[in-house]
């Protein structure tokens, strides 16, 4: 099997891990979504830990690369729990496609901090991804929209963590990197999980359980991923979340989503997959 082919498997594998961490965080109910993000944490802490010491690395990384993995932490965890609060609130569908616009916000980043230069087709995408979005939260004046807003919100805090990734490279092995992001959400998070702490059901500590490690699969096999093949040539893969969360929505929970956000999820990934093939057409040419 060529590379391309497991990372492909491999991304497809990690977007089902997401997607189902997302329908257990859904179906754990009225727990805060704070507590939700800080079990869905430890079990992926208590995870790579196990590897960070299997393989005899260092758990918090090497000195000079501290700053970042704490930078990325940061962010990371805020978008984490603005994301667990939209998909609490929202059609399970809808929260994850506005998390996906992370890929677009990310080229923004890449081009402010990292002095990447962003290509007219680039560009073009992200215009029409965040055209994309305005059928899915659909605006107007009404407290019905902050979870939306949550959503795209945490899209923005993830393209933050991306790009602090793209300044680590590999720097870091991926599972130091996993569990330095959440040992810092764990740790953060405990203070605010003691204050306002809700008794959970054993229902509801299987569901976050379940979720941490489903997480863990999702994100070792998206990082395991794009060491097998570049991002540009199968990231389009990772939209697959949007497909398995729609049927969850569906069967799980009876949510349908309407015929404007399905309008919404054809244009962002419309305009992903455009990315995709001008991104390979690119590379083709400048290995020619």
């Amino acid at each position: 099997m060529s590379d391309r082919n497991k990372g492909i498997i491999l991304l497809l594998l990690s977007a089902f891990g997401f997607s189902m961490m997302a329908a257990f965080v859904k179906l754990s109910g009225d727990v805060p979504t704070v507590q939700k993000t800080f079990f869905r944490n430890i079990v992926s802490a208590f995870i790579a830990f196990g590897f960070v010491k299997y393989y005899n690395e260092s758990l918090f990384g090497k000195k000079e690369n501290r700053k970042f993995l704490l930078l990325r932490s940061a962010l990371g965890t805020i978008g984490m729990v603005l994301f667990f609060y939209a998909i609490d609130n929202l059609v399970l569908s809808d929260a994850d496609m506005l998390n996906k616009l992370s890929p677009f916000l990310t080229i923004i980043f890449s081009a402010i901090f990292l002095k990447e230069r962003a290509r007219l087709f680039q560009i073009v995408a992200i215009i029409i991804a965040f055209i994309g979005t305005l059928f899915i939260i659909k605006p107007e004046f009404s407290l019905e929209t902050i979870p939306y807003i949550a959503g795209v919100f945490s899209a923005v805090f993830a393209a933050g963590a991306y790009t602090v990734l793209r300044v680590l490279g590999n720097k870091e092995q991926f599972y130091t990197v996993v569990f330095f992001f959440s040992f810092f959400t764990t740790v953060s998070l405990l203070p605010f999980v003691i204050a306002f702490y809700e008794q959970m059901s054993w229902q509801q500590w299987v569901y976050l359980l379940s979720a941490g490690v489903f997480a863990t699969v999702g994100q070792f096999g998206i990082t395991i991923a794009y060491k097998f093949a570049p991002a540009k040539e199968i990231s389009i893969f990772f939209y697959s979340t949007v497909v398995y969360s729609a049927l969850i929505s569906i069967f799980l929970f009876g949510q349908v989503p309407d015929i404007l956000s399905v309008i919404g999820y054809i244009t962002i990934f419309g305009a992903s997959f455009y990315m995709f093939l001008r991104n390979n057409r690119e590379s083709k040419k400048e290995t020619a």
